[in-house]
C-alpha cells in the first residue's frame, strides 16, 4: 500500500518507519504523532476539499451539491469510511467524492472548461490549508522561540506536507484524479475526448499505477511527487 506520507518525507529525513503493505511487508501502526495529524487531515482537509468541488460548481450554477447536502464542512457529509482508515492507517485515502453536472455549471459557456475549475479547487483548497498551517507555523515559532514545543512543530510539518502532497497527487493527469478533469478542460478536443474515454476505465489504471506499476519497479507517484516536495521542503525549510 502507497503511504503518502512516508512517499513525501522522503527528502526530509523525518521517519524512521515506513508503512509499504503493497511489498508485503509487515504493517506498524504509525507514531502518534502520525496519527494526530492523520486525524487533523481527515476532519478538516478532506471535507474542505470535497466542499470546494461542489462549492465551486455550485457558484457557476450547478445545483447538485446543494440538492445532496454536499455545501456543508461536516466531516460525516464528506467521508468514506474505507478511504478514512486507509488515511489514519497508511496516510494515503480518498473522500466520498462530490457529485457535480458541468452541463448545469451555465454561468461557464464550456461545459469541460468548467468541470475543470470545480475540479480544480479541490486541490487548491488544499494549498490554501497548506499556507494557512505554513503561516501558523511560522507564528507559533516566533511567539514560542526555543520554547516551542518539538512535537507541535512535528505535526504542523505533517499537516502541511499532507495537503501539499494531497495537491499534488490529486493534480496527476489521470483518471479519474482532478489533474485528468483540468487537463481535459485547456486540452484539445482530441486529448479531452480521449480523457473521456478513459473515465470508465479510470479505477484500474489508478490501481495500476498505485500498486501494480510499483511492483515492477515503475513508481510513477514517486518518480513525479517527490521531486516537488523536495523543492518545497528546501525552499520552506520546513525539515531544517
Amino acid at each position: 500500500m502507497l503511504d503518502l506520507l512516508d512517499l513525501l518525507s522522503q527528502g526530509g529525513g523525518l521517519y524512521s518507519r515506513e508503512v509499504k503493505i503493497s511489498k508485503g511487508e509487515n504493517f506498524e501502526m504509525p507514531p502518534f504523532e502520525d496519527l494526530l495529524a492523520r486525524l487533523i487531515v481527515v476532519l478538516l482537509g478532506i471535507p474542505i476539499h470535497e466542499w470546494a468541488h461542489g462549492y465551486a460548481a455550485y457558484l457557476m450554477g450547478d445545483t447538485t451539491p446543494e440538492r445532496e447536502g454536499r455545501l456543508s464542512l461536516n466531516p460525516l457529509t464528506h467521508l468514506d469510511p474505507i478511504g478514512t482508515i486507509m488515511i489514519l492507517l497508511t496516510g494515503f485515502g480518498w473522500g466520498r467524492a462530490a457529485r457535480v453536472n458541468p452541463y448545469q455549471m451555465r454561468k461557464v459557456p464550456n461545459p469541460r472548461t468548467a468541470m475543470a475549475l470545480s475540479a480544480l479547487a479541490g486541490p487548491a483548497s488544499n494549498v490554501v490549508q497548506m499556507i494557512f498551517f505554513l503561516i501558523l507555523r511560522y507564528a507559533i515559532i516566533a511567539l514560542w522561540g526555543s520554547n516551542t514545543p518539538t512535537m507541535v512543530i512535528v505535526i504542523i510539518n505533517l499537516i502541511i506536507w499532507t495537503n501539499m502532497g494531497l495537491a499534488l497527487f490529486n493534480m496527476l493527469p489521470i483518471p479519474p484524479l482532478d489533474g485528468s478533469r483540468v487537463l481535459a478542460g485547456v486540452a484539445s478536443h482530441r486529448v479531452a475526448d480521449f480523457i473521456e474515454r478513459l473515465e470508465p476505465m479510470a479505477p484500474y489504471i489508478l490501481i495500476a499505477v498505485l500498486f501494480i506499476l510499483p511492483r515492477f519497479g515503475i513508481d510513477l507517484i514517486s518518480m513525479l511527487i517527490s521531486p516537488i516536495m523536495r523543492f518545497f521542503a528546501s525552499l520552506l525549510g520546513l525539515w531544517g
